[in-house]
């Protein structure tokens, strides 16, 4: 039995795998925000409650809003700032009493779709979380590569691609510091900003898609510029990493004229691809961080098992 916790800013979500990844159990809880401590015992817990309704101990993956640092061995790069400065996967290991792997959550996204999700049975597999941020992770065999810095897939904060002359006038602020990320311009926030801009209306990423499709003109012009700006994002990692598939989840993923827009759009712009880019649907959602969690441990590995 392989367990995934899904840890994030509003819910800590605990879900078990068994044979060829159907689901056992699951459970979520509200993240305590009193203190790190609190959030390592609500973890614990979660997982020995789990095992005593199953009557079975298991592997135990956590996906994290954020990265353990291979130099410190402490959390960096997380919007979940209480995690900040700590070693969680020790901790936690040190509260459950075996070994705990853990991931970035969008390494954890494409571990669940590669593995048993949209994109199963391809090698390379890229998976982009877009919604209130843009993020990224790589799944190769189904394995998480996760790079020297534990930065890999990170491609939200590179430049817009192939930037127009008025994209490098205007090009937004970032919250880390620079000016004109992919995050600053596809995200859903982003969209919505463009949109307030261009009509002095206020609409969130789906209702404008909505919008769109109704045949509105100003969301019509904007969804395009965001269709051009996105496929110019993904073009420059079918560039670098040349994927099997591209999978994508978050909040943005439930438009469904990404789908037919992108990959045209990418094949254009790559370089020199024979064939479209498969871009793909996530299959499981929401549900994708805790079973990408759960599959960074391999069906049959003992070594995450308590002693």
């Amino acid at each position: 039995m392989r367990i995934g916790v899904d840890l994030g800013g509003t819910k800590i979500e605990v879900a078990a795998l068994g044979h060829c990844g159907q689901e056992l159990a699951r459970h979520r809880i509200p993240t305590p925000h009193s203190s790190y401590e609190d959030v390592v015992r609500a973890i614990a817990a979660l997982v020995r409650d789990l095992e005593s309704k199953l009557d079975r101990q298991g592997t135990v993956g956590l996906a994290i809003p954020g990265i353990v640092s291979p130099v410190s061995g402490l959390v960096k790069n997380a919007n979940s700032t209480q995690l900040l400065g700590h070693p969680l996967d020790r901790d936690v290991q040190e509260a459950i009493g075996r070994r705990v792997r853990v991931a970035n959550d969008a390494n954890c996204f494409a571990i669940s779709e590669a593995n048993d999700g949209a994109a199963a049975g391809y090698e390379v597999v890229f998976g982009i979380i877009v919604g209130t941020g843009v993020g990224g992770g790589i799944a190769i065999a189904g394995r998480p590569l996760v790079g020297a810095h534990s930065i890999a897939g990170e491609w939200g904060h590179n430049s817009l691609p192939w930037p127009t002359a008025e994209e490098i006038v205007t090009a937004p602020p970032c919250y880390c510091g620079k000016r004109g990320c992919i995050e600053s311009w596809v995200s859903g926030p982003a969209l919505s900003s463009q949109f307030a801009r261009a009509t002095g209306r206020t609409m969130n990423a789906p209702e404008i898609a909505a919008a769109a499709g109704d045949g509105d003109g100003a969301a019509m012009r904007v969804f395009q510029e965001f269709y051009d700006r996105f496929a110019r994002s993904i073009a420059s990692i079918v560039n670098v990493l040349d994927p099997d598939a591209i999978v994508i989840g978050g909040g943005l993923s439930n438009i469904d004229s990404l789908y037919r827009e992108l990959a045209p759009r990418v094949q254009a712009l790559a370089f020199s691809p024979e064939g479209p880019t498969r871009i793909l649907k996530n299959k499981h959602g929401d549900s994708s961080g805790v079973r990408g969690a759960a599959w960074l441990w391999r069906e049959g590995d003992r070594a995450g098992l308590p002693p």
